[in-house]
Formats: structure tokens, C-alpha cells, sequence
């Protein structure tokens, strides 16, 4: 779908998106893929860093409020990224996980930003509950920590305009939550498996110019 191809064009050309793959590689297995939330662009950037054959049954979470606040906003949600609305306001008696659950149920893989809210700060803050909910009653899915380098840098809260540095975005091993795991445990595991991506590495900020980094990215661990 032309929409489709415009924002995978569009973010790669504005922050790179440059997908490394720590622990894990692209799959077409079903997964929760769940990352640290610095930017409005965040839900793009991890989207159209997985590979263009495994992307169309990836459905990222999205702010019902938000998206469902104009035409052009909805068209971009529902037919550009065919996300799943969460109704985070609580509009109706539903509970917000309702919506993701289906999706699940029916073979698609999510995204999620489990801190809720995006946040200026490189680490992830506390995780709501909602993924270890999730990842108790679906615990054949895989749940894959991903870390967003330098969108807190690029396109931080408040502005519209992307500073020149370069965005990975880093897929660290799949986890499970273990079966007598509390959920504040889980939640700890969870986020700490996003610190370990953004500590273990050597990256320092990326100039870009003309939507191309000018130096190599940081080294890959396994």
C-alpha cells in the first residue's frame, strides 16, 4: 500500500530506523515486540525497522484518543499501520486490553510501549501492567524487549522537527513470563531486558546528513 511505503520511506529517511538484531533474528513466529517510548514518531520507527515480509502482520497499540481525533489521523492508524486502538481514557465499560487481546487471538504480533507515556529520559520508565496480563494468558507468545537509541535526542516530547543523529533500533532475546512469576517481578525483568539492549553497546550519536548516517553503528553482541 502506497501509505505504507511513504512512512517506511519517510522515517528511514528522517532517522535511519536501523534495525539490530542482539539475541534474536527476525521471525515470522508471533511476538509481542515492546520498547522504551521517547518520541511521537517511536510506534514508526520500530515498525519499519521489521522486515518488509513479517511487517504486515504486526499491529502496533495506538492511543485511541489521539488517533481517533481526525479523519487523516484515523485513515493513517487504521489503513497506513492497521494498528489496534486502546482506549486508554476508559470511554466505556471495556477493559483497554479487549482489543489486543483479539488481535492475538487471530495470529497477529503487537507492539506495545509499556510505560504508557512517552518520557524524555533514554531509559524506560516503571512498566504499567497490562504486558504481564498479556503475557500470562498468551504464554506461547514470544515477548521481544526493543530499544529505541536516540529518538529521545532526535525527536524529543514537544517539537516536530528531527535533529540530525541517527535512530537503531536494537532486538534483544525473546522472555517469558514464568508461570509462578509475580507480576512485579515480571515487570522488573521486562523493563530490565530494554536496559541491558541500551547499556551494552559502544554507540555514540550518529550524525546523519541527506537521511544517511556519516559513521558505522556500534558492534553487535550475541
Amino acid at each position: 500500500m502506497l501509505i505504507t511505503l511513504f512512512f517506511v520511506w519517510l522515517v528511514r529517511f528522517l532517522v535511519g530506523a536501523y534495525p539490530r538484531w542482539i539475541g534474536t533474528t527476525p521471525s515470522a513466529a508471533q511476538r509481542i515486540y515492546f520498547a522504551n517510548h521517547t518520541s511521537h514518531v517511536d510506534t514508526l520507527v520500530v515498525w519499519s525497522a521489521i522486515p518488509e515480509d513479517i511487517r504486515p502482520r504486526v499491529r502496533p497499540l495506538a492511543a485511541k484518543d489521539y488517533w481517533d481525533k481526525s479523519a487523516i489521523r484515523r485513515h493513517i492508524v487504521n489503513k497506513g499501520l492497521n494498528a489496534v486502538l486502546i482506549d486508554r481514557l476508559r470511554e466505556t465499560d471495556a477493559d483497554p486490553l479487549d482489543a489486543p487481546r483479539e488481535a492475538l487471538k487471530h495470529g497477529d504480533s503487537l507492539i506495545m510501549f509499556p510505560e504508557g507515556t512517552r518520557r524524555s529520559e533514554p531509559l524506560p520508565g516503571p512498566f504499567k501492567r497490562g504486558i504481564a496480563r498479556i503475557a500470562a494468558e498468551f504464554p506461547d507468545v514470544e515477548l521481544v524487549p526493543v530499544y529505541i537509541e536516540n529518538l529521545n535526542r532526535i525527536m524529543p516530547k514537544g517539537t516536530f522537527f528531527p535533529v540530525p543523529l541517527a535512530c537503531n533500533v536494537r532486538f534483544g532475546a525473546p522472555i517469558k513470563r514464568g508461570p509462578e512469576e509475580s507480576e512485579d517481578d515480571f515487570l522488573a525483568r521486562a523493563r530490565q531486558a530494554i536496559v541491558d539492549l541500551a547499556e551494552d553497546h559502544e554507540a555514540k550519536p550518529i550524525a546523519m546528513k541527506n537521511g544517511t548516517r556519516t559513521q558505522p553503528v556500534d558492534v553487535v553482541r550475541s
